[in-house]
C-alpha cells in the first residue's frame, strides 16, 4: 500500500511541475531568450539621442549590455551584467549593475521592455545611482536619467 501511495505522490508532482512548465513557457515572448538586440537609446524628457547600445538576453536569463557611450568622453562607465524576467503583459523586465559608474559607486539600470514583433523590441531604461557600501536592490539612490529605447534582432546573414 505504501509503494501505491508513493506512486500517486510522485505522479502528482510530476504533473503540478508539467503544468508549470506548461504555464510559464506560455508567457515567455517568443523569440527572446538567447536573442541579442541592437538598439537605440534617447532621453525620455527631450527625445535627444541618447546613445547605441548592444543587449543580449540570455536562456537563463541572464543580460548583458554594452553601450556606445561607455567609454566617454561625457561620463565613463563600463557593460552592464544582470537578469531579465517576464512580466505578465507579455514583455520582461531586467536589472543590470555597473560598477564603475564615475562618483556614484554602483549604478543600477533597470529596463522595461515591450516585445513588437520576433525582432523588434522598445522600451524604457531608468539609471539610478547608489553610494558602492548602499544595497543597490532595495530603495533609495538618485535617478539620475530615464531613457527610451528601440530596437532590432541582431541577425547573421
Amino acid at each position: 500500500l505504501s509503494m501505491k501511495r508513493t506512486l500517486i505522490v510522485l505522479t502528482g508532482f510530476v504533473l503540478a511541475f508539467c503544468g508549470y512548465i506548461a504555464l510559464y513557457a506560455q508567457n515567455l515572448p517568443s523569440g527572446v531568450a538567447g536573442a541579442t538586440y541592437i538598439t537605440t537609446i534617447t532621453d525620455a524628457t527631450t527625445g535627444a539621442f541618447s546613445s547605441r547600445s548592444v543587449m543580449t538576453l540570455h536562456p537563463d536569463h541572464s543580460m548583458v549590455a554594452v553601450d556606445s557611450a561607455q567609454g566617454g568622453p561625457g561620463v565613463n562607465f563600463s557593460s552592464q551584467l544582470g537578469s531579465w524576467r517576464t512580466s505578465p503583459n507579455a514583455g520582461l523586465t531586467a536589472r543590470t549593475f555597473d560598477f564603475s559608474f564615475p562618483n556614484a559607486g554602483i549604478a543600477r539600470v533597470d529596463y522595461n521592455f515591450t516585445i513588437i514583433s520576433g525582432s523588434q523590441v522598445a522600451g524604457t531604461i531608468t539609471l539610478t545611482v547608489f553610494a558602492i557600501n548602499a544595497d543597490p536592490q532595495g530603495d533609495g539612490g538618485t535617478v539620475i536619467g530615464n531613457f527610451n529605447f528601440t530596437g532590432n534582432r541582431v541577425t547573421v546573414p
